[in-house]
């Protein structure tokens, strides 16, 4: 939680990690990133879901928490 606002999770699937949407599709591109989904319904640009199998590293895992983050920690800060 960063300000009272989900960044990440972790769950049976992996991470759900909430992004700036902007990037989205950049990050998409990285090894197990797909469009998270609550049901059958996509969650939208801010939310992916990361394989756990692709943050099985510090380094890897270590990436997605900071750009949890970085977004977050910016959505706090707006008035």
């Amino acid at each position: 939680m960063v300000g009272g606002k989900l960044a990440l999770t972790s769950g049976r699937d992996g991470l759900l990690v909430r992004v700036d949407p902007e990037r989205s599709a950049e990050l998409l591109k990285k090894p197990g990133a797909r469009q998270a989904v609550m049901g059958e319904r996509d969650m939208g640009p801010s939310w992916l879901t990361v394989d756990a199998a692709a943050v099985d590293t510090g380094e890897a895992l270590a990436d997605w928490i900071d750009l949890a983050l970085d977004y977050n920690s910016l959505l706090t800060h707006r008035p």
